[in-house]
């Protein structure tokens, strides 16, 4: 037997590969599945069951494309309906993979059709649990995204009480849990940084399973503050349960090299966007007016559909050099399958062509603490959770992710700040803004990492995991 997880980190996301006496199993694949078909061509092994724990909101699955390639059976839980040809699971069904097998436990709570899949080893023994949405390391997954009719999120949060208590907790402390995701999910509101857990370190340590928990109490403290979910979520549910074209044709349809000259005129003529994902110290320093920046080194695609959020939008990309068709694919996990082309030889293209350009007016925080006297305006666009942690004085929350909400805040020509964590969310901040034509802002070098350290005037600092 043999168990890999296949850890995401721009989508927080584990998918798995288990292989057993030439049989294969992939629970949650990745849009893109070539790596799984690689692997099982390594092991001389045929992929027979393509396992969904639910249908995913924050990305879009490969199980219709892997099936298309290898002919493995798509299976969901029970009650799930789909477009495309899929075993609907019945509760505690077996498949068998080689000497293993895999049962389907259907755990309601995340979702109607959110099922776990228990898997014995070649002696019958229970071995792991592929968790899904259902159980984190750490937390359970929000119960407001599969909201229906009369079922509202505190109907779904009881009914997650129940199949934990049912279904998950009954299983010996040794089964070692694998979930869907890890931190950075917006699937959860405080996953931990481990993606490998066992049921035994998780009702020791994970809120959701404390033993003595009434559900009045579960149902209480999973609800409690969750923020409204990106956009693109329902549109990547969308196409999980519809099916989506296959990602070598987005990569071939999306491909294409433009000058300095073409570019301009597809964005002159189109109403795309022009994403920047270069590093944000190179972004800085120059880039193509109106553009957005958000960099393929942080949590990119979650990021582009939270703030893009129309995956239909069409796109056209400034990217390193080499990584034109890496960024069309990690734009397509979450379902943005629109970009009309690349800068060719990326920005130096543009500058070299002598077209317009914009730069990104920053501050040292040394520089920062001088200006203090004057009451400066600055604006920290970290998550809330964060900003009540801890927070110079002087700023005003205004997260990222629901800047739309706090536009009329921003001064339309007197100087203003802003800062993140460490200069990463600050600057896609700072370039929506310039955008929209506030041209009067100004990136705190370091974010809030250089704060700590100076003298600017802090809120008592509280942990995180007690808010």
């Amino acid at each position: 037997m043999k168990i890999a997880q296949i850890y995401t980190g721009c989508l927080a996301q584990g998918a798995y590969y288990i292989e057993s006496n030439g049989e294969v199993a992939i629970i949650d694949p990745l849009r893109e599945v070539q790596d799984y078909i690689d692997r099982a061509e390594k092991d001389n092994a045929k992929i027979k069951y393509i396992f969904e724990t639910h249908f995913h909101a924050d990305f879009v699955s490969g199980h219709v494309t892997l099936a298309e390639k290898t002919g493995a059976k798509i299976v969901f839980g029970p009650t799930a309906q789909t477009n495309f040809d899929a075993l609907i699971a019945e509760d505690n069904q077996v498949f068998t993979i080689g000497n293993i097998t895999i049962t389907a436990l259907h755990t309601p709570g995340h979702t109607m059709e959110s099922t776990c899949y228990l898997l014995k080893d070649e002696n019958g023994k229970d071995h792991a649990l592929f968790s899904g949405d259902t159980l984190f390391l750490g937390d359970v997954g929000r119960p407001d995204l599969a909201q229906k009719g009369n079922i509202t999120e505190k109907d779904l949060a009881g009914f997650l009480y129940d199949s934990l208590r049912t279904k998950v907790m009954t299983l010996a402390d040794d089964v070692i849990v694998y979930p869907a995701h890890g931190a950075g999910s917006a699937c959860g509101k405080n996953l931990s940084k481990e993606t490998v857990g066992t049921i035994g370190n998780q009702k020791e340590t994970n809120y959701a399973l404390r033993a003595n928990m009434t559900k009045e109490e579960f149902i209480k403290e999973v609800t409690d503050g969750l923020l409204p979910p990106p956009a693109y979520f329902p549109l990547n549910v969308k196409l999980n349960k519809e099916g989506y074209e296959n990602i070598d044709n987005v990569i071939k349809n999306s491909a294409k090299p433009l000058s300095a000259e073409e570019f301009e005129l597809l964005a002159n003529e189109t109403d795309a966007v022009i994403l920047d994902v270069r590093h944000q110290s190179e972004f800085s320093k120059g880039f193509i007016p109106q553009s957005i920046f958000i960099g393929l080194g942080g949590t990119f695609a979650p990021w582009v559909g939270a703030l893009i959020k129309d995956i239909k939008q069409e796109i056209l990309l400034v990217t390193p050099i080499g990584e034109e068709e890496s960024t069309i694919t990690r734009l397509s996990r979450v379902g943005f399958d629109n970009v009309i082309g690349y800068l060719d030889g990326s920005f130096e293209t543009w500058k070299k062509s002598g077209k317009e350009i914009d730069v990104l007016n920053a501050i040292s925080v040394a520089a920062l603490e001088e200006k203090i006297a004057e009451n400066p305006l600055i604006f920290d666009v970290r998550k809330p959770g964060e900003y009540l942690s801890e927070h110079a004085l002087i700023a005003e929350n205004t997260p990222l992710d629901y800047l739309n909400d706090h536009i009329s805040q921003f001064p339309d020509k007197k100087p203003f700040y802003v800062h993140c964590a460490g200069g990463y969310r600050s600057v896609i901040a700072a370039s929506i803004l310039k955008a929209r034509g506030f041209h009067n802002v100004i990136d705190i070098l370091g974010g809030f990492d250089a704060i700590k350290n100076s003298s600017i005037e802090k809120s008592a600092y509280v942990c995180p995991s007690t808010l």
